[in-house]
């Protein structure tokens, strides 16, 4: 496991903010257990022991000492905080942002978004964060950005800043009521809802064109 130098406090994750993948279990968040779409971001932890970086290689998970079966992965654009923020409005929030990189987010994968999955998002190593942070001051607009993610090369995931349900102004915003995000804390504004599947050895790099890239491989169990 190889930590990561950008990360300073905490690394918060929101899911559910993909507006297709939102708008696609409307049907199913009428049903039980959820009863309801949630009106409130959706968040995680990946916790310290999941924090990599660039290049690195991310162990393909075990469970009681056997290969899983299976694993997946998402890209987010990630807000590192320059400030600390608490209790800001949205027209505020961005003069908190210190600057912006990349997360990859492997996982088992996701069956409910109804409790967390602790075991599924909390596997060593398994949150690479970009190595460089570009400076907020280069970014003029963060929802005009877009993460593309490959696999062995291919195109999985094309993921607009702008089609998610929530901005990054607005993420701050709320999240900033919730708790205080310190210097070196970070959020990982949203992910595709369908994760992309991944084999032992297969490499993940994604990209915001211009602006930085994240590059890792599946380890092999």
């Amino acid at each position: 496991m190889t930590n990561n130098p950008i990360v300073k406090g905490k690394l918060v994750c929101v899911a559910l903010n993909d507006a297709n993948q939102f708008e696609a279990m409307q049907a199913e968040f009428n049903e039980a257990p959820y009863k309801s779409a949630p009106t409130q971001p959706v968040l995680y932890f990946k916790t310290h022991n999941t924090w990599s970086t660039d290049g690195a290689s991310v162990e393909w998970a075990t469970n009681e000492g056997q290969a899983v079966d299976s694993m997946v992965v998402g890209a987010s654009l990630a807000v590192v905080f320059g400030e600390e923020c608490c209790r800001v409005s949205q027209d505020e929030a961005l003069k908190y942002v210190g600057g912006y990189t990349l997360v990859h987010d492997f996982s088992l994968p996701e069956l409910t978004y109804y409790r967390p999955d602790i075991k599924g998002k909390c596997l060593d190593g398994s949150a690479p964060i970009g190595s460089v942070v570009i400076p907020a001051s280069d970014i003029s607009d963060p929802q005009a950005l877009t993460v593309t993610t490959q696999v062995n090369g291919e195109t999985v995931h094309e993921m607009p800043v702008s089609q998610m349900v929530r901005s990054v102004a607005e993420l701050i915003s709320t999240i900033s009521y919730i708790m205080t995000l310190q210097p070196g804390d970070v959020i990982a504004i949203g992910f595709p809802g369908q994760r992309a599947p991944v084999k032992q050895g297969d490499k993940v790099s994604s990209a915001i064109a211009g602006v930085i890239e994240l590059n890792n491989v599946v380890g092999r169990a």
